[in-house]
């Protein structure tokens, strides 16, 4: 499980070195898959659950037009990359430009991935969010239901 938050820098040619908290059961060679995440950032997951995505997204119907786009969207985002011997990504420059991700990057663990924010965009979107962090959490209570 990923969970924390990390604030790095990203070298010259856009490597990531992997957050010692969020490295276990990687090693030289694991997989790791980067995709679209939500609001701008970029989503990482490992092999297995990368997996059980892939497998979430089996069960949608490709005859609706919301599941298409989704599916189009996020599995033609994917990327593959290798972690090295040091524990680093090579994140694609055309991948940081595309998201609008700068040198300065926060990491955050959400469970069964982690993101890669630009960090004056993460900045932003925590402080607009814990402005509401209450009724959020208040309006995602089972016991409402």
């Amino acid at each position: 499980m990923y969970f924390g938050n990390y604030e790095h820098t990203l070298d010259e040619k856009g490597r990531l070195l992997i957050p010692k908290k969020l490295k276990e059961g990687l090693s030289e060679g694991s997989l790791l898959y980067i995709m679209k995440g939500f609001e701008g950032c970029i989503a990482v997951y490992n092999k297995n659950e990368f997996t059980k995505l892939v497998e979430e997204c089996s069960a949608l119907s490709f005859k609706k037009k919301n599941a298409r786009t989704y599916l189009r969207l996020m599995l033609s985002s994917v990327i593959e990359l290798v972690v090295d011997k040091v524990g680093r990504i090579q994140l694609p420059i055309q991948t940081l430009t595309k998201y609008q991700i700068g040198r300065q990057v926060m990491i955050i663990g959400v469970g069964d991935h982690f993101e890669i924010w630009d960090l004056t965009k993460y900045n932003q979107y925590e402080s607009e969010a814990n402005a509401n962090f209450e009724e959020i959490a208040e309006s995602l209570d089972k016991d409402d239901e």
